[in-house]
């Protein structure tokens, strides 16, 4: 039994290339736009890396919202009972790890690379303050691997879905 309509269907499935499309592409306008022209605009690294900080702090509140679009279409997917859009445990895998991968940056790494960032502007001594920078480039090595896993992971559930939708009762259309 079906129990949804054609339109919610539609919003749905809107909202979720929405909230794809913002997690993919902020990411990537962020490594292949934002990054270089920050670091090559301020001439400093102190500017540009806490302009940086800000820019990812803004990212994250879009995915939190683009994981929570994504976790309530897909429940709505689920729940709507229509083959046409059911939602595979490959795509619920593909999800959680996305949304593990973020909550991991969001809550931990970010905020400890955050503070880190802020001990070695502080420092004034230069032995000191190339400690504290080695520190912080300790911990924004993972980081930057997990944005990375986190973008292979998204243009893959673009994928998945880009799949599903050329599929209707099974056969190729």
């Amino acid at each position: 039994m079906l129990r949804t309509s054609r339109w919610g269907m539609v919003c749905c499935l809107t909202l979720e290339w929405l909230a794809l499309g913002v997690w993919v592409g902020g990411l990537l306008v962020l490594i292949g736009a934002v990054i270089p022209a920050v670091f090559n605009t301020f001439g400093g690294q102190d500017l540009g890396g806490l302009f940086l900080t800000r820019a990812f702090e803004g990212y994250h509140r879009f995915v939190i919202g683009a994981l929570a679009i994504l976790c309530a279409a897909s429940w709505y997917r689920w729940w709507s009972g229509d083959p046409a859009v059911a939602v595979s445990r490959g795509e619920m895998t593909v999800l959680a790890v996305m949304g593990v991968i973020a909550g991991i940056i969001v809550v931990w790494l970010h905020p400890y690379a955050a503070a880190l960032q802020a001990q070695a502007f502080a420092v004034q001594e230069e032995a000191a303050k190339k400690a504290a920078f080695e520190a912080l480039f300790r911990i924004l090595m993972p980081v930057r691997w997990l944005y990375m896993v986190n973008l292979a992971l998204g243009i893959l559930l673009i994928g998945v879905k880009a799949k599903r939708s050329l599929y209707r009762d099974g056969v190729l259309s």
